[in-house]
C-alpha cells in the first residue's frame, strides 16, 4: 500500500506541493487577521483539499500532454508514463478525479470560490502547454502558483477587502492590496526559480522547438533575468510585511529569504547543473516556510510581541 501512494504521490511530485502552500497558507492567516488568524477547521481543510486538488490535477495533465518530449529527454526518460509505470488511462482518471475534487472544495467553501473553480482549473493547466508556443512560458506558471494565496484570501474572504468598510475608502484599498502584492510576490518568485530549473534541459528544448527565456537569451542573460525577478518577489515581500504592520520578526525572515535568494544563484551560477535541485528544492522550500512561520507568528501568537 506504502508503495503504491508513494508511486503515485511521486507522480505528481506531491512534496513540490510545499511551495505554493505556505503562501496560501500566509495568506489565510493574514485574511482571518481579525479571528487571530485562524478561520476554522473546516476552512482550513477545504483550503487545504483545493490547492492540493488543483496541484495535482495540474501535474498530471503535465505529464500526460508532455510524455512524449519526457519520453525523449533523458533526464526525463524514466518518469512514470514514458517508463510503463503507470498507464494513460490512470493517469487521466486522475487528472479528473482532482479536477473534480477541486471544484466540489470550491463549492463548500463559497459561491465565489466556486464560480471561478474552471478558470482557475484552465490557468493552472494551460501553463504545460505554453513552452510550444512562448517563450514566457515562466510567466504562465507564475500566474498559475499565484492563484494560491489569492484563492485562500477568497475563501475566509468572499472578497479582496479586509477592513470594514466604515474603517475609510483607505483602509479598504490597502487591504485590497495585500492579497495582490502576495500573488505578485509569488508570481516574480516561480519565474525567476523555473528559468534556473530550466537550465537542466536548455540543449534539449533548443533541439526540440520548446520554448523558455534560456533558449530565446541563453543561459548567461536567463539566469540575470532570473535574479532580477528575485529582487522584485523580495521587495514585494518587504511591501506585503510593511502594509501588514509586521515588526522585527519579519525583517529578521526578510534577511533569511534575501540570504537564501541570493545562495541559490550562487550555486546555479559558479556550479554545475546537479546543484540546481539543491538551490531549486532546498533553498526555495526554506524560502516558503520560513515566510509562513513568520507570518503565523506575528498574526497568531502573542509571545511573538516581545519582537516588536
Amino acid at each position: 500500500m506504502f508503495t503504491f501512494i508513494y508511486k503515485w504521490a511521486s507522480f505528481v511530485k506531491l512534496s513540490h506541493t510545499d511551495f505554493a502552500l505556505p503562501f496560501a497558507l500566509a495568506s489565510m492567516v493574514v485574511a482571518a487577521r481579525d479571528q487571530r488568524g485562524w478561520p476554522g477547521w473546516r476552512t482550513f481543510g477545504l483550503i487545504l483539499a483545493a490547492l492540493v486538488c488543483a496541484r495535482t490535477c495540474a501535474m498530471s495533465f503535465n505529464r500526460i500532454v508532455d510524455r512524449h518530449f519526457d519520453k525523449a529527454n533523458p533526464r526525463t526518460a524514466s518518469r512514470h508514463l514514458p517508463a510503463g509505470q503507470i498507464s494513460l488511462t490512470s493517469a487521466s482518471a486522475l487528472c479528473l478525479l482532482s479536477g473534480f475534487g477541486f471544484v466540489v472544495s470550491s463549492y463548500f467553501i463559497n459561491t465565489v470560490c466556486f464560480y471561478l473553480s474552471p478558470v482557475a482549473l484552465c490557468v493552472v493547466c494551460s501553463y504545460s502547454l505554453t513552452k510550444r508556443f512562448t517563450d514566457f512560458t515562466h510567466i504562465f506558471l507564475g500566474l498559475a502558483l499565484a492563484l494560491a494565496p489569492l484563492g485562500a484570501w477568497l475563501a475566509v474572504k468572499g472578497n479582496f477587502v479586509f477592513f470594514p468598510v466604515e474603517n475609510g475608502w483607505l483602509a479598504v484599498r490597502k487591504s485590497a492590496f495585500l492579497p495582490l502584492i502576495l500573488a505578485a510576490a509569488v508570481l516574480f518568485w516561480l519565474i525567476g526559480f523555473d528559468i534556473i530549473y530550466a537550465l537542466q534541459d536548455y540543449e534539449f528544448d533548443r533541439r526540440h522547438g520548446l520554448h523558455s527565456l534560456v533558449v530565446r537569451w541563453g543561459p548567461e542573460n536567463a539566469l540575470k533575468a532570473a535574479f532580477l525577478s528575485h529582487l522584485f518577489m523580495w521587495g514585494l515581500l518587504a511591501a506585503f510585511g510593511l502594509l501588514c504592520v509586521f515588526r522585527v520578526a519579519y525583517l529578521i525572515a526578510l534577511v533569511i529569504i534575501l540570504g537564501s535568494l541570493l545562495l541559490e544563484h550562487w550555486l546555479a551560477w559558479r556550479r554545475s547543473l546537479k546543484w540546481i535541485n539543491t538551490a531549486f528544492f532546498r533553498l526555495n522550500a526554506l524560502i516558503s516556510v520560513v515566510f509562513l512561520v513568520t507570518v503565523m507568528g506575528e498574526v497568531m501568537f502573542p509571545w511573538f510581541r516581545f519582537m516588536r
